[in-house]
């Protein structure tokens, strides 16, 4: 025979004492209302027999509940009894005037008590339960109200205070509790989310200076050699090494962990670029045009590398007779899958064979690359003046 797991027993644990609970509660008070009606209030027909019939019956259900577990079972029996005790005393209490309607209403609360379905179920079938016993004396159908006059008062009096104490003490006990543990869970979740952000932004902190050392070890072999070919790969890589250095920055130092913001970050990269190739004579000004663009590390990292890529080749090789120049760089979203990198500048140009050549610089060769990782495409785009280049693609 297959046991239950361990975690339904412990998930409903609190579901199942509060239904057993709520059982042998109303069990026993209706048994006592049954003893009181007929001892103290002169009603003796009906009514107090449909109530210790109700707590017989539903004090019997939690006992079986104890041997065969079946919660499900054991809740559509409670309340089955519950509606049609509820109803017969309601009908014989003086139809829709009588209080005994009230234990209708707890019944819902009970329903939502298990599970929103039983609730809904429950309410639709109490409005129309109620409806029933307000059309049934216009329709033919009436029942004697076996509550004497003189107890009438009494009767409602006792009613009322036991829904009262239900609905305020036991359910209300209940919300309460619920939204105690919920605002606990919640400070719980909190503060485990902020450690873990604080844990987030100490990683990238750790690669950025990682990534920096690195860079700074480039830069140092760099300086420290005289060929000039050397120099200049140890330099891009410098460059390379601190463009992806820039990306985790940015992600630490600001509240959002999951997204940079692009704008600034291409800025800060071309006041980087600029001024690491910059001559003392040169004026190279640059046009970013980003508006509220968000994108994730996995995208951001090698879209740095292919804008920095473009930001040196432009450097290196589009303005050798002028020292005045213009980059331009925006990215916008052309539909909600892709977006589109336009980057020009008002250099001497290149030529398209140049892209298609199979002697590819390393630089053109990593744009390539980098524009294919970000499962997107690299064209190089006419243009009268200067080089363009569009780059369409998607957030990884």
């Amino acid at each position: 025979m297959n046991k239950r797991p361990q975690f339904y027993s412990e998930r409903h644990k609190e579901k199942i004492d509060l239904i057993v609970k709520m059982n042998y509660f109303a069990s026993v008070t209706m048994i006592s209302f049954a003893l009181v009606f007929y001892f103290f209030l002169d009603i003796k027909k009906v009514i107090p027999h449909i109530l210790i019939t109700y707590g017989i019956l539903n004090v019997a259900n939690s006992l079986l509940f104890a041997k065969h577990k079946n919660l499900h079972a054991s809740y559509l029996i409670s309340t089955t009894l519950g509606i049609i005790g509820a109803i017969l005393v309601s009908l014989y209490s003086g139809g829709i005037r009588s209080p005994f309607i009230f234990i209708l209403v707890l019944i819902v609360f009970s329903g939502y008590v298990s599970t929103r379905n039983y609730g809904k179920f429950h309410l639709y079938l109490i409005l129309v339960v109620i409806l029933a016993i307000y059309i049934s004396p216009y329709i033919g159908i009436d029942f004697p109200v076996m509550v004497p006059k003189d107890s009438r008062s009494e009767f409602s009096l006792l009613v009322i205070l036991f829904c009262l104490y239900i609905s305020g003490d036991i359910f209300g006990r209940m919300l309460l509790g619920n939204y105690n543990k919920l605002y606990h869970s919640k400070r719980e979740i909190e503060k485990k989310n902020h450690e873990k952000e604080l844990l987030l932004k100490e990683i990238h902190h750790r690669v950025k200076n990682n990534l920096q050392t690195i860079s700074s070890l480039l830069n140092m072999q760099a300086r420290a050699t005289d060929n000039q070919e050397i120099k200049s790969i140890l330099h891009s890589n410098h460059n390379r090494v601190f463009s992806m250095a820039m990306v985790h920055e940015m992600l630490y130092a600001h509240e959002d962990l999951s997204k940079i913001d692009y704008q600034n970050y291409v800025e800060q990269l071309c006041n980087f670029q600029i001024g690491s190739f910059k001559k003392s004579d040169e004026d190279i000004q640059y046009n970013i045009n980003i508006k509220s663009i968000k994108l994730n590390i996995e995208t951001a990292v090698p879209l740095s590398l292919l804008i920095s890529e473009l930001i040196t080749n432009s450097l290196k090789h589009a303005f050798p007779n002028t020292d005045k120049g213009i980059i331009k760089i925006s990215i916008e979203k052309t539909d909600p899958v892709y977006f589109l990198l336009t980057y020009s500048d008002t250099g001497i140009g290149m030529d398209t064979a140049t892209i298609q050549s199979e002697s590819q610089t390393m630089g053109v060769k990593l744009i390539e690359k980098l524009a294919r990782q970000l499962r997107g495409t690299l064209k190089l785009a006419d243009s009268k003046n200067g080089t363009t280049f569009l780059v369409k693609f998607k957030e990884i």
